[in-house]
């Protein structure tokens, strides 16, 4: 039997983590031992707990329980289980663990509903993704869910020295292994128990007769590193990216470009980063939009790993930059009167002078002192709405000190 599953916990006071869950007066853990047991849904990053919990959860039950993962498992699979919920030993109800549900599609999980709604199933789904976009509306709806977190590294180390524990008595050994070493692993595995005690399995193998914080960190420094470009962290990634920088916050913003880099991903934070030029900076800086594209178009030239010279030179220029999105609320101000209705008809003086009964006359502006000649641009029933707003950056006051000489004049 692997490590990890000899190491895992046989009650929820042994679960690393999830205090949220599993403190004695959180919501979940009183729903469990009160005996009413819902249909559960569990979401959360690999190696926190969700499978483990689902095994104790089934334990204190006494439902018949089957267990089954969605990458593999068949309809067939799906429908004999389903169908022995009418047989004499299940009359208490059976209990369905499905792991990884957001792999059946639509008409699987919809397969479930009558059973789940009739109580001759409670189901609990493990997910990584999203539920609310992995899971099918109805069959949510039927469910809790319940988050689980990426497991602190102090709360690890009693779970990789139980571990520990069990590879010498394996061994018949009596190597050594401080809290520290330990800590090294738990804080390079990402909140990934699994993951840890796969680490430190190695680590162990590789060791003398006592464990070495180096060789710990060397062993598992790019263990935590989870990165999946259809998954709801990359996602996360690139929103903490582009909020860091508009939160002018250039340690946070190179911190995130890293991370998404370091996985192998250059198209997103390309993508992102144009947009931010034009959607953060903006007005306040208008040729950031050209610098950042310049910097993303040698990234793309260069290709990983020297495209990480050009891509943090861009990210932490517009996380220092000033900032306005005053072109971003004109845009969606305009778009609104849109969808209201309104501007439905162009000015006459607008009109094309060459369509037929044209009678507009449209005063062209360069023959006019400073450019400019005040006539009427918007539609009758918008005249005088402002859309736009100069924002408060030295170049749009610079603008609007501009707009308003030549009006003056």
């Amino acid at each position: 039997m692997p490590l990890a599953d000899r190491v895992r916990p046989q009650n929820f006071d042994q679960m690393a983590g999830q205090k949220h869950l599993l403190s004695k007066d959180a919501p979940f853990r009183r729903i469990i031992e009160s005996g009413h047991l819902p249909s559960l849904v569990f979401y959360g990053p690999p190696g926190t707990g969700k499978t483990t919990a689902a095994d104790i959860v089934a334990r204190m039950c006494g439902k018949e329980f089957h267990k089954i993962n969605a990458t593999v498992a068949s309809v067939s699979e799906v429908k004999d289980i389903l169908t022995s919920s009418y047989s004499l030993m299940s009359s208490d109800g059976i209990l369905l663990y499905i792991d990884e549900i957001q792999y059946f599609n639509k008409k699987q999980q919809q397969s479930l509903l009558e059973y789940v709604e009739d109580g001759r199933v409670t189901l609990i789904c493990s997910t990584t993704e999203n539920p609310y976009f992995a899971l099918y509306g109805a069959l949510l709806s039927r469910s809790t869910v319940f988050e689980f977190k990426p497991v602190e590294p102090l709360d690890l180390v009693p779970s990789l020295r139980r571990a520990f524990d069990i590879l010498n008595g394996d061994n018949n050994l009596s190597k050594t292994c401080t809290d520290e070493v330990l800590l090294t692993i738990a804080h390079c595995c990402g909140g990934d128990a699994r993951k840890a005690v796969g680490g430190l399995e190695n680590v162990y193998y590789a060791s003398g007769d006592a464990l070495d914080g180096d060789l710990a960190q060397t062993l598992t420094s790019r263990s935590g590193m989870r990165f999946d470009k259809d998954g709801d962290e990359h996602y996360d990634l690139v929103s903490a990216l582009q909020k860091s920088v508009r939160g002018s916050d250039p340690d946070a913003a190179v911190f995130y470009l890293a991370k998404l880099l370091e996985g192998g991903d250059i198209l997103s934070p390309c993508r992102r980063m144009l947009a931010m030029a034009c959607e953060d900076v903006g007005l306040a800086y208008p040729n950031a939009i050209a610098i950042v594209k310049s910097c993303v178009d040698t990234a793309m030239q260069l290709g990983l790993p020297e495209a990480i010279l050009p891509l943090s030179e861009a990210v932490i220029f517009m996380a220092t930059a000033p900032k306005s999105n005053s072109a971003y609320l004109a845009y969606h101000a305009a778009c609104d009167a849109i969808a209201a209705g309104k501007g439905t008809t162009v000015p006459e003086n607008l009109r094309d002078t060459h369509r037929p009964g044209y009678e507009g006359e449209y005063l062209y502006p360069h023959s006019y002192p400073g450019h400019y000649v005040e006539q009427q641009y918007l539609p009758d029933d918008l005249v005088g709405t402002e859309f736009y707003r100069y924002g408060d950056n030295k170049t749009e006051q610079a603008a609007l000190e501009y707009a308003k000489k030549i009006k003056q004049k």
